[in-house]
């Protein structure tokens, strides 16, 4: 429940804000754009190197790797101080019986 949350808050954002994702790997992600309007009937476009080319080029794969694996590193280094929260012991006044 807390991943599903927590990604609907990040897809909120994006939406509202009208931004990318900022650790988006751009070649994946043309490649799959790509791959959809193939799917939706867009018509190939055979011998042309469109935006999605460039997930072909293994260095480009390797480098946007390395970013995502540079975030994944930065995320965790941020939250290893983080301590988890107990459950939270009720006060007692929501036990309180009411004429």
């Amino acid at each position: 429940m807390a991943v599903a949350r927590k990604l609907a808050v990040i897809i909120w954002h994006l939406l509202t804000c009208s931004e990318d994702y900022a650790w988006v790997r751009s070649a994946l992600h043309a490649k799959k754009l790509r791959d959809l309007e193939l799917r939706a009937g867009e018509p190939a476009r055979r011998g042309q190197r469109g935006a999605a080319y460039a997930y072909n080029l293994s260095r480009t794969r390797q480098e946007e790797r390395r970013r995502v694996e540079q975030a994944e590193t930065a995320h965790r280094r941020m939250t290893e101080g983080w301590s988890r929260r107990g459950r939270r012991v009720p006060t007692g006044a929501a036990k309180e019986e009411r004429p």
